[in-house]
């Protein structure tokens, strides 16, 4: 007998043709915000300039630009375009109908709580710094900034999400105009930049790695940029706009600027994004610190609605308001106690939880023939074992194993979803279990 459809799955209406737009309206706009974020590039240069030329470090970028479009967001955006659904139902074929509410469903939730946690860390430590206090994590006025930050900004993005979206687009040219003033202020004599280590291969490996495991869940939620798509074309230009362009934009110019910044100012120690901000000082520096916080809102509004989305889809039971702020008291913990501003680990768990999930679904798209094969029954025993191997490759940098091998392991995001690619495709052939619809 089969299983019953689930709620979320049942409720779920596909969005209408005629109610779509083109993607310089939606995919394009809201993708770049994610890469103009300051949260994608203010660690991008530590540990990959530190080691690498500029040239080795841009080459590195715009293949992780194109592992980001091809491998995590096309065969997502692609099943949301021809469905018309979102990311929890397209995945119920990828993880089964039941094994839908913890892949993607639950985990999504879970990690938008990681997500809202550095967004809430960065935004406070660049506010006060812009007010000239003290942006310590774990200090008093840290704190106190941190709570009202993330509780007010979880209740607007409750109460007033319909308002935040339409001022989203005008607050992207915030940051985009941030980036361009640091890039003036600190590019000059960026050709002259020698780096101070020499490991090129590993500075190569690690950048891919940074920028592909910030993107995986942005890639896998291609499948809700996607039902706001009229066509193939509009998915591929949305993509190769929002996310190829927009990557090699921001991580491009911060890198440059980097690379300037560094052979122009030898007492400069830091390679994250604050310290090119600081070099500049004067208000022009504290109104860019404060500008960047502003500029956070409407993305960390957008998050705690996801939060509260993913947990009340999935969990029914539990209202939404108490769930919502359940994850964002846990988002504040992480935050003041200077656990979210570990940005480089962070983004190596991100793409062990999503990077198969990723690949998963591109297997899935194309065994049943780039269609969506609807919902299957209960857990998709293909999806769990690739989510399964691929996370377990996702981690082993973070395994007591040998250094060589973890460096090895590098890009880890990119392996985990190769893996997920895999070893759905194999256990997908090799169990029909895997091939029943609900």
């Amino acid at each position: 007998m089969a299983d019953p459809i689930p709620a979320y799955i049942a409720r779920a209406v596909p969005r209408p043709r005629e109610s779509r737009a083109p993607w310089y309206i939606n995919t394009a706009p809201t993708y770049a915000g994610v890469f103009l974020w300051i949260g994608f590039y203010q660690s991008i240069a530590q540990g990959t300039l530190s080691r690498a030329s500029l040239s080795v470090c841009i080459a590195a970028l715009a293949l992780a630009a194109c592992l980001s479009f091809g491998l995590y967001y096309y065969a997502p955006a692609m099943l949301g375009m021809k469905t018309g659904l979102p990311l929890y139902v397209v995945g119920s074929s990828t993880f089964g109908a039941r094994g839908g509410y913890l892949l993607p469903g639950l985990l999504m939730g879970a990690l938008q709580v990681g997500w809202y946690s550095v967004s809430t860390d960065l935004a406070t430590s660049f506010l006060l710094k812009g007010l000239g206090l003290n942006s310590e994590r774990g200090s008093v006025p840290f704190a106190i900034a941190a709570v009202a930050w993330a509780y007010a900004m979880a209740w607007f993005g409750a109460m007033g999400l319909r308002y935040v979206a339409r001022v989203a687009l005008i607050v992207n040219v915030i940051p985009l105009l941030m980036i361009v003033i640091v890039f003036l202020n600190t590019s000059r004599g960026y050709t002259a930049y020698v780096p101070p280590e020499s490991h090129p291969w590993e500075a190569f490996l690690l950048l891919i790695q940074i920028v592909t495991g910030f993107f995986a869940t942005a890639g896998a939620a291609g499948a809700d940029f996607g039902m706001e798509n009229r066509h193939e074309k509009d998915v591929r230009l949305g993509g190769v706009v929002g996310i190829v362009l927009a990557i090699l934009f921001a991580g491009g110019l911060t890198l440059i600027a980097m690379a300037g910044a560094h052979a122009t100012h030898p007492e400069l120690a830091s390679y994250n994004f604050d310290g090119l901000i600081g070099i500049i000082g004067g208000p022009l520096s504290r109104a860019i610190f404060i500008l960047y916080a502003i500029a956070s809102i409407p993305g960390a509004c957008f998050c705690s609605f996801i939060i509260g989305n993913s947990f009340a889809t999935m969990l029914p039971g539990i209202p939404r308001t108490t769930s919502t702020m359940a994850g964002v008291t846990v988002s504040i913990v992480l935050a003041v106690t200077g656990v979210a501003s570990h940005l480089v680990p962070f983004f190596q768990i991100i793409g062990a939880s999503f990077g198969p999930i990723c690949g998963a679904m591109l297997a899935d798209y194309l065994i049943s023939g780039r269609k969506w094969a609807g919902p299957r029954q209960g857990i998709n025993a293909a999806g769990y074992c690739a989510w399964a191997v691929g996370f377990i490759v996702g981690i082993l940098p973070f395994l007591p194993i040998p250094d060589m091998w973890k460096h090895a392991a590098q890009p880890s995001a990119v392996y985990s979803a190769i893996a997920g690619f895999v070893v759905y495709w194999a256990v997908a052939k090799s169990l029909p279990y895997g091939q029943q619809r609900a």
